[in-house]
């Protein structure tokens, strides 16, 4: 009898994994198809750095830059954009059609990010994600907003106007909460105009491989006995706090009132899965974060080791208590993970701007080619 795949067996256990990768060719040879079908992967996340490599990388997308620039000559490297993505989410909403129509309503979902440099202009991020909410036009679609000052207030606003939103680059547990209560005003907002919020969805992408490498790296210079013994195990620790907070305000009377209406929990979605220390295990950061009603969007190179030999246990309610230990053990050493974290922060942002100002450039330098052609 063949042993069961763990990326099935994984969906069977309540996490749901999604793609963390987006590439035109993966819609047209059957890729996709393959790790909806086999894998029962559940949805696809984008991001600027993702969308750099896809475009500036290939030639896949060059024939509809040239119909592009056929029929508007003068469009920008940013509009060009614009449609080169719209037609790569479009395409894979559409292929997780039946994963979507066979959940409550929070998978089979495919994200686009708003501009990185919008990150902290709350009405620019809001007029920008209506304006590719609307282009979509797809029920299984999220719009991306970074978890910024600015984006906590974006988000609110999404939220009370019907946008299903994927709220990304989350480091720190209180940040967290504040997104948490930004989607239950937006909630709120809309029962108490009469509007419904059940065809509404939203995850909170928390980062974690990323908040050990710079822990670590912290402790490192510290060098005690106690030190070495909080390595690796911070970033795990920090989402099992944020996964009690979930836990506690998703069963609470303020929330029993929304689910009432027909709202959805917004889940925590586990990002930055990725093992950067060569010392853990590839799929630390899949295996300890697996539990219920979560999801992990997972990247390539991650996915594939997990199909390989990753274990399905439920540890992320294995803990919890014991969490909030050693992130306060972890203040007691010298290191203070809220400067981290908004280091952290400052850091997604900054490196999503620069693969998006990068990809602005491949684009323009493929339309200046095409044009001398």
């Amino acid at each position: 009898m063949s042993q069961l795949n763990p990326l099935v067996a994984a969906h069977q256990a309540g996490q749901s994994l999604w793609f963390d990768f987006i590439q035109r060719s993966m819609m047209t040879n059957g890729d996709l198809d393959r790790l909806i079908n086999d894998d029962h992967v559940q949805g696809v996340t984008s991001n600027p750095s993702i969308f750099e490599a896809a475009i500036a990388n290939t030639d896949e997308y060059d024939a509809q830059i040239s119909t592009i620039l056929a029929a508007q000559p003068g469009t920008s490297p940013m509009e060009i954009f614009k449609q080169l993505a719209i037609t790569d989410i479009s395409n894979a909403a559409d292929s997780f059609l039946k994963t979507y129509n066979a959940s409550r309503g929070d998978d089979g979902m495919v994200s686009l990010e708003v501009s990185p440099g919008l990150a902290h202009d709350t009405e620019g991020t809001i007029a920008e994600a209506i304006e590719l909410h609307a282009a979509l036009n797809r029920a299984n679609v999220m719009i991306k907003v970074p978890g910024t000052a600015a984006g906590v207030k974006a988000f609110e606003e999404l939220t009370a106007r019907g946008i299903s939103v994927n709220v990304t680059l989350l480091f720190s547990v209180s940040r967290y909460k504040e997104i948490v209560q930004a989607y239950l005003r937006g909630l709120e907002r809309r029962v108490e105009q009469s509007q419904p919020v059940d065809k509404i969805a939203s995850v909170a992408s928390f980062f974690v491989s990323r908040v050990d490498a710079e822990v670590d790296s912290a402790l490192e210079k510290i060098d005690s006995d106690e030190t070495r013994a909080l390595q690796g195990k911070i970033a795990i620790a920090n989402a099992k706090v944020a996964y009690s907070y979930y836990q506690n305000i998703f069963n609470s009377p303020q929330f029993a009132k929304l689910a009432d209406a027909g709202a959805l929990p917004q889940r925590l979605l586990w990002a930055s899965t990725g093992t950067k220390n060569p010392a853990y295990s590839d799929v630390y950061y899949v295996e300890e974060l697996m539990g219920p009603n979560t999801v992990n969007t997972v990247p390539p190179k991650t996915l594939d080791a997990f199909r390989d030999h990753g274990t399905v246990e439920n540890r992320l309610e294995q803990g919890l208590a014991e969490a909030q230990t050693l992130v306060d053990q972890l203040a007691t050493s010298g290191v203070d993970l809220g400067v981290i974290t908004e280091q952290l922060e400052a850091a997604g942002v900054s490196s999503f701007s620069e693969a998006f100002d990068r990809m602005l450039v491949a684009i323009e330098q493929k339309c200046t080619k095409i044009k001398a052609a």
